[in-house]
């Protein structure tokens, strides 16, 4: 796994709320595009309905891009944002049988003034962005809650 640098120093001040919404950013290792296959992107959008991750944080809206992720999430009452984000992450490289991420991840905690719809929209927007699809719904590995 590749070292970030100052990667214990993103993790300071860092503080998991129950009920609070975050937005976390993970990167696969040396940016490769792991998820780039088919499969692999299926299984890592699996893997955000994971029993052990759904126990720790509910799962609002997320994109699984070629080199990393992005994931709107709640902790739950006795959820941690930490424990979700490893195991979102082990369980991913588990069932791949590699070693897939960065160490860390980058999180923002939402406030009050920030809209979670508007977040959600831009997150499922980033295969657009990226010049990937002409269209968010050619793009297969991203999901809302609210289109539930």
């Amino acid at each position: 796994m590749e070292k970030t640098p100052h990667a214990k120093n993103l993790r300071k001040g860092r503080v998991s709320l129950p009920h609070q919404i975050y937005l976390v950013t993970a990167v696969t290792a040396a940016r490769e595009p792991v998820f780039s296959s088919f499969s692999a992107a299926r299984l890592a959008v699996r893997c955000f309905h994971d029993k052990d991750v759904a126990r720790q944080a509910q799962t609002w809206a997320f994109v699984v891009m070629p080199d990393h992720i992005h994931w709107l999430l709640q902790i739950e009452e006795a959820g941690d944002l930490s424990v979700a984000a490893r195991l979102y992450k082990t369980k991913v490289s588990m069932h791949l049988g590699q070693s897939v991420w960065q160490r860390g991840f980058h999180d923002h905690a939402l406030r009050d003034d920030e809209d979670i719809r508007s977040i959600a929209r831009y997150i499922v927007a980033n295969p657009l962005r990226a010049g990937l699809v002409k269209s968010v719904g050619d793009y297969p590995h991203w999901d809302a809650l609210w289109l539930l």
